[in-house]
């Protein structure tokens, strides 16, 4: 344990200790946002970025020290277990390298080297390399016998042991591994008569690029344009004659007098070597291209799940729509839906007088404060009847409503879902998706966490990798999030209160079903009367939970019931009870932490509590503020080059942003144009519910690609400042210049005249 412990803390940088201790912590059943929240002073201050690194590695080493032990017995009952060996094994590092140092003792089928030896070829191939200069064919002859009739078999037979050699020598294996995938490269080419069909592969079909500056997007393209059948892919390790030279010289070969040696290295390097390093660097891409796509798609789920809410204000929801209509549901300050309908305005009912009454009628009734219109079809035109409806409102001498365009992401998904027809068992599917929709304005948060992560639509190449990393991954970027604000244990839906720590579905349920028997929890002790909620689930998410109006006003805080006895200990120091001490700024910036520090909370802790006090409850998540659309501009063909537009970036990948500009269609600002400083990360500019500013660069109508700049000093077709970031690397490849709004989970390279048009505006790279 402390050899893991010792390898994790060399990692995140941190000391022995903490790791040790939030090991412990683990173990014992805590959850990552208590710990992080609640347990600084015994970790040291891990935060739950490092909380969620350590408990990733510490599965990894676990599990390698599990299979050190499960190989070190095989081995042993096999009675070939050396104290050398032993020593190896014990100290790898990774588990390539364990499986490397374990494959001569894997049982496996007998192959032709293994009949070579029963035939005593093995004397030949020493005889062989000790004296090179022999003549191979003439010792062979020597050597015949059942199965090896002739020299030449007999000297196949020999050369399937010396490449089996080569084969099982973990040393060898993990240097040729290494080399390839320091010096090799990618290549890739279209498949003869796929060239039409797939087209938004066309970047890639005259294509190479080194391993290792391969990013984790193109990696995911090719491998999926080879999936679909439209690219050859090729792992060209480079120069031959290094790897050749790699083998002769661990085994000692005379290659030079040798033909027969050089020619069987040469045979076990292509032959042998050359396709398991191959499958190994493959792997490897692969692995590198998903940690690289799960970090994007972590990074913009919580930057979505964490985007401004609107408030508690009475809000109307549209999702647009052509023949079907536009769905409608009001929903009021607390997000119950009081009221739903559908209205015709677009065509081909064109009804739109009589949808622009009933939807003002609907704002007036209910006192509607904001007007939520999803982001699909027909949206620019919904936009358009919200905005003469919140008119007509003004104009009569009410308070007009605000339109604000949100995604829709996942809405039909949540629409069909158990969730949703538990919630609205008798109202229409269609219908489900409007107050969804209305929902995720007023608390992003607490109306997201009903959907699938992977629906909301903030990922790249999702559907490519490892589902079972993805959930767990985008699980701890809910869970963190959810915790970091904090949850109204009165209000909250199941799906919101599962998402707390240490609240399992079971008990997510029974507080549900405590809070509809009795009227909504007083205190935050009365979660103790929840069935099954017992002391250790209580401790978890108590300090998550918040309850305004209770007899205890630091149930309305972030502060744990067990630091209770503190926040009583510092107003009694003051002279002041309890809620004056809340808010009083005045004297909560004149403590000091360590007055009150004693062996159970220390300074990390007790900081923690006077800010608290300071603003207690307070959201950490940022001001509400809308993108305002551009009048008569409201699809490709209606932009022009130069224009500068302001739009709502709603999804950020490894090589840039796509940002909403109110055409139904995002467009692509690339890293390159994003800053005048280089840029590696997207995410160091931008982030997913950002409202920018945005100079069109490119319009290509026809393929529905728009490029875009944040610099709004470029000019359109002009080469891109030296100094501007972007991504270097050897790809002939372009980038996506733009994306649908509404599959924002399938993104693939583009190609062709536009891709072109950007390298040469500096968009490409």
């Amino acid at each position: 344990m402390s050899s893991i412990s010792h390898t994790i803390a060399s990692e995140l940088g941190v000391k022995d200790e903490q790791v040790e201790a939030a090991v412990k912590l683990l173990d014992e059943g805590n959850t990552v946002p208590f710990i992080a929240r609640y347990r600084k002073e015994i970790t040291g201050g891990l935060d739950d970025t490092q909380l969620r690194d350590l408990e990733e590695r510490l599965s990894y080493l676990r599990e390698l020290e599990e299979r050190k032990h499960s190989i070190l017995a095989s081995i042993e009952e096999q009675g070939k277990l050396t104290d050398d060996l032993r020593s190896l094994i014990l100290g790898c590092e990774t588990k390539a390298r364990l499986e490397d140092l374990y494959l001569p003792f894997k049982k496996r089928r007998k192959t032709k080297a293994d009949t070579a030896r029963e035939a005593g070829l093995e004397e030949l191939v020493d005889k062989l390399i000790d004296a090179p200069s022999l003549d191979a064919a003439a010792e062979a002859a020597a050597f015949t016998t059942d199965g090896f009739e002739d020299a030449k078999k007999v000297l196949h037979g020999a050369r399937a042991i010396l490449i089996d050699r080569f084969a099982l020598d973990a040393d060898l294996v993990g240097e040729v591994r290494e080399q390839m995938y320091r010096a090799g490269t990618m290549t890739a080419s279209v498949v003869g008569g796929k060239e039409i069909e797939g087209a938004k592969f066309k970047d890639y079909f005259e294509f190479s690029e080194p391993f290792e500056s391969l990013p984790s997007h193109r990696i995911l393209a090719l491998l999926r344009g080879e999936n679909e059948g439209v690219l050859n892919l090729n792992l060209d390790a480079g120069d031959d004659t290094i790897y050749e030279g790699l083998i002769a010289d661990r085994f000692d070969l005379d290659t030079h007098t040798s033909s027969w040696l050089a020619e069987a290295v040469r045979w076990g390097w292509r032959t042998k070597l050359y396709v398991s390093s191959s499958l190994d660097v493959r792997m490897r891409l692969k692995e590198k291209a998903e940690e690289g796509a799960l970090d994007v798609f972590a990074t913009n789920l919580r930057d979505v799940l964490l985007a401004a809410p609107a408030g508690q204000r009475a809000t109307i929801g549209l999702d647009p729509g052509y023949r079907n209509g536009v769905k409608v549901a009001v929903v009021d300050s607390t997000g119950k839906d009081v009221a739903t309908t559908i209205v015709y305005p677009h065509q081909p009912q064109n009804k739109w007088r009589e949808a622009v009454a009933e939807l003002a009628n609907l704002c007036a009734t209910y006192g509607v404060e904001l007007m939520a219109i999803g982001n699909g079809t027909a949206s620019r035109e919904t936009e358009k009847l919200a905005g003469e409806v919140a008119d007509m409102i003004r104009t009569a001498g009410g308070q007009r409503p605000t339109p604000v365009v949100v995604s829709e992401s996942g809405a039909s998904v949540y629409s069909a879902s158990p969730i949703a027809a538990e919630e609205f068992p008798g109202m229409d599917v269609s219908l489900r998706g409007a107050v969804s929709i209305a929902r995720r304005l007023q608390d992003p948060l607490a109306e997201l966490v009903k959907i699938d992560p992977k629906a909301i639509g903030v990922g790249q190449y999702q559907h490519d990798v490892n589902q079972v990393s993805l959930a767990k991954t985008l699980d701890g970027v809910v869970e963190d999030a959810v915790n970091a604000v904090g949850v109204n244990l009165n209000t909250a839906s199941a799906p919101l209160l599962t998402r707390v720590a240490g609240v399992t579905s079971t008990l997510a349920n029974n507080i549900v079903a405590y809070r509809n028997e009795h009227g909504g929890f007083a205190s935050r002790k009365d979660l103790n009367n929840v069935p099954r909620l017992g002391p250790k689930a209580f401790e978890q998410c108590a300090g998550f939970l918040r309850i305004s109006g209770s007899t205890d006003p630091l149930d309305a805080s972030a502060v744990h019931p067990e630091a209770y006895p503190v926040v009583r200990a510092i107003a009694k120091a003051t002279g002041l009870d309890v809620e004056g001490l809340i808010g009083n700024s005045a004297v909560l910036t004149k403590l000091r932490p360590a007055d009150f520090a004693d062996d159970r909370f220390g300074i990390p802790t007790i900081s923690d509590i006077i800010a608290e006090l300071d603003k207690p409850g307070r959201d950490p998540r940022p001001e509400f503020k809308t993108a305002s659309f551009k009048e008569g501009v409201e699809k490709i063909s209606d932009l022009s080059p130069g224009m500068i537009l302001e739009g709502t970036v709603t999804n950020v990948a490894a090589f840039g942003a796509f940002v909403d500009v109110g055409v139904h269609q995002d467009g692509l600002v690339h890293v390159s144009a994003m800053s005048d400083k280089f840029i590696s990360d997207p995410h160091e500019v931008v982030r997913s519910g950002q409202v920018v500013k945005v100079k069109v660069m490119e319009v290509d109508a026809d393929r529905k690609r728009i490029g875009l700049s944040l610099r709004l000093t470029d000019e359109p077709g002009a080469p891109a400042p030296r100094k501007g970031g972007g991504n270097k690397g050897g790809s002939k490849g372009g980038r996506p210049a733009s994306k649908p709004r509404r599959d924002n989970t399938k993104r693939e390279p583009a190609g062709g005249s536009m891709a072109d048009a950007l390298r040469r505006a500096g968009l490409g790279h």
